[in-house]
């Protein structure tokens, strides 16, 4: 159980990504659809690369009910064991709440960047569909915000929420099986799939076959590789050699990273129409000057670090023969130079949506 310290440090950072949530949506809305340069913040204020945990305040399912898989320390799914190589314990879920606040601090405090997002859009949904919903949380919160409509979320893992908003469901799926949905849908959202799916051309048309005529799919999706303008991320360093090792046990694994500059031209030939890409930056750490990418920074490097011998265990010792105690050593190689304020690293985050064309479209052409 919690202690009142640590409940009191939860409410603190939860209310302080509230608030920053809530100031960046009275801010314009940003019309680039090319995520902006990033210049460093040259004030000399290191002590902004903070270490404290964050805490998430969602409910998840009792531990009594999980089905899971013990390896070096950390839980894992049982449902088609071994599939998923990244842990699914409670540090695991409190990190992808985190996660899930980056994506509403990018979006500018919308749940996704489709139509179906935005009230004044004039797009109806009734069925929702949120592949690999994890905690489930982004599931809830569309659902509170849209009451009428019924969602579903689809995971390996039950670690979702006993108590939910009536309109919101949850089912143990494995969505590179056939999809037997006895109804389809009017919005598909898909969110960090990559090393999940093995064949993405078969997956989105998956998607494309269960969608309403004009339903969206939307896809969210981050680049294995960090990347940085200046060149202070280098080539030789931990953080590009853990990518790399990544990289090479996602093949081993038979479900690569995906290209995700090639998603738009997969969707397009699944047969989707308006199809729009958007890119986003997540900043390894604080480093930006500007207000929101220093903020993003904040929890970029919270939510990696306290993912990272998560991401790390799996790939490197299935894959490439590490002891857990080999990773371990590796893992503090690559929070310092995640922490270090004078590597101007970033994540690329993509999001790409595309509508169903409706009957009338497809005929007339």
């Amino acid at each position: 159980m919690a202690s009142n310290t640590d409940a009191a440090a939860a409410a603190q950072t939860a209310s302080r990504l509230r608030s920053s949530l809530v100031a960046q949506a009275q801010q314009p809305k940003l019309t680039t659809t090319i995520a902006p340069d990033l210049h460093p913040d040259d004030s000399g204020d290191d002590s902004s690369v903070r270490g404290e945990s964050i805490a998430s305040s969602s409910t998840s399912v009792a531990d009594s009910v999980l089905q899971y898989r013990l390896e070096n320390g950390r839980t894992y799914h049982k449902y088609k064991d071994g599939k998923y190589s990244i842990p699914n314990g409670e540090q695991e879920r409190e990190r992808l709440d985190v996660q899930h606040n980056m994506f509403l601090l990018s979006f500018d405090n919308q749940l996704g960047t489709a139509p179906p997002n935005k009230k004044d859009s004039g797009v109806e949904v009734k069925r929702v569909l949120d592949v690999g919903t994890g905690t489930g949380i982004w599931a809830i919160e569309f659902g509170d915000e849209y009451p009428e409509t019924e969602v579903l979320g689809v995971d390996l893992s039950a670690i979702q929420p006993v108590s939910t908003p009536p309109n919101v469901k949850f089912e143990i799926d494995d969505v590179e099986e056939p999809w037997t949905f006895s109804q389809s849908f009017d919005y598909i959202h898909s969110r960090l799939m990559t090393a999940c799916i093995g064949d993405w051309k078969q997956y989105i048309q998956k998607c494309f076959d269960n969608l309403n005529p004009n339903g969206y799919l939307e896809l969210n999706e981050v680049d294995l590789y960090g990347k940085s303008d200046d060149g202070t991320l280098a080539d030789d360093g931990a953080i590009h050699k853990f990518s790399k090792l990544w990289g090479e046990a996602a093949v081993k694994f038979g479900h690569p990273f995906q290209d995700n500059s090639t998603l738009k031209d997969l969707m397009t030939e699944a047969g989707f129409v308006d199809i729009k890409v958007q890119l986003f930056k997540w900043p390894t750490n604080p480093w930006p000057r500007d207000a929101k990418h220093k903020e993003l920074g904040y929890w970029n490097l919270d939510n990696t670090i306290a993912g990272l011998e998560g991401f790390m265990l799996g790939p490197l010792t299935r894959a490439h023969d590490w002891s857990k105690d080999e990773v371990t050593v590796f893992a503090m190689e690559v929070r310092n130079e995640m922490k270090n304020p004078r590597i101007h690293a970033y994540q690329t985050i993509w999001s790409v949506y595309g509508r169903k064309p409706a009957a009338e479209e497809v005929a007339a052409n």
